[in-house]
């Protein structure tokens, strides 16, 4: 459980850097999935944030995705919008680039710089809610707040 509080404060540290005030919960039970967040948090499925790691196929840059948990990512539409393809990562991949396990990886706080694009239909919330570095570990956020602390650029991804 140390890692995980480590990947917690490391959310909340990014999160206050970038001159947003969060709040890290804990859940009784998971938050993996977008179904089990949107459960425990109380909100519907469409306000969780999917931070989703991929891989420019041909540069290798890597890239997060934050996507509403109601949403698939077009790959071909999204290869389009960035010049090339896209590729999923492997879990090993996504905790060597971001420092956080699949099902608990935070749009900030990551440990190496990511190319961040934020899916329109989040921007539409007053609020949504994003895994802060462990299973079990959430932040409500405005999505405008988030989409400035990380970066990111508005994208249609579906």
């Amino acid at each position: 459980m140390a890692s995980a509080t480590r990947s917690s404060d490391r959310v909340e540290a990014a999160a206050r850097t970038a001159g947003i005030d969060i709040s890290i919960q804990r859940m009784p039970d998971t938050t993996r999935t977008a179904e089990d967040a949107a459960k425990a948090c109380g909100t519907s499925v469409a306000q969780i944030v999917k931070s989703l790691i991929f891989k420019k196929v041909e540069s290798g840059e890597p890239v997060l995705l934050l996507v509403s948990g109601e949403n698939r990512v077009n790959e071909k539409m999204m290869a389009e919008r960035l010049g090339e393809a896209l590729e999923r990562v492997d879990a090993r991949a996504v905790r060597e680039l971001t420092g956080f396990a699949i099902g608990g990886v935070a749009p900030l706080g990551s440990i190496s710089p990511l190319a961040t694009y934020i899916d329109e239909d989040l921007l539409a919330f007053e609020s949504v809610w994003a895994a802060a570095g462990a299973p079990n570990a959430v932040f409500e956020v405005a999505p405008h707040k988030l989409k400035e602390a990380t970066g990111a650029e508005p994208v249609r991804v579906d």
